[in-house]
C-alpha cells in the first residue's frame, strides 16, 4: 500500500498536506467516542453476560475493534505524510 501511496506523497508538497488533512480527519472520526463506546460495551457484557452477546453486543464489540484498527491505519498514514513533509522542508 505504501508503494502505491509513495509517488502520490512525493508528487507535490501541497498534495501531501491535503492528504495529511484527510488522514487526520479520518483518524479523528474513527476515534470519536471510541473509548466511551468500548467502556459501555464491556459494562453491558459484564452486567448482562451471554444475553447481551446474543442481542448484538458481540457484533458491536467487533465493529468497535475494526474502528480501532481503522484509526491506527489513518494514524500511520498521517505520520507518513508528516515524515515526507519534514523531509521536504529539511531538504
Amino acid at each position: 500500500m505504501l508503494r502505491i501511496l509513495q509517488p502520490v506523497l512525493k508528487f507535490h508538497w501541497l498534495t501531501t498536506l491535503a492528504l495529511m488533512g484527510l488522514f487526520a480527519l479520518g483518524f479523528g472520526l474513527a476515534t470519536l467516542n471510541l473509548f466511551m463506546m468500548l467502556s459501555a460495551n464491556f459494562n453491558l457484557i459484564a452486567v448482562h453476560g451471554a444475553m447481551a452477546l446474543f442481542d448484538g453486543a458481540l457484533l458491536q464489540l467487533i465493529e468497535l475493534f475494526v474502528y480501532g484498527y481503522l484509526a491506527v491505519i489513518f494514524y500511520v498514514l498521517l505520520k507518513s505524510c508528516e515524515q515526507v513533509l519534514v523531509e521536504h522542508i529539511l531538504g
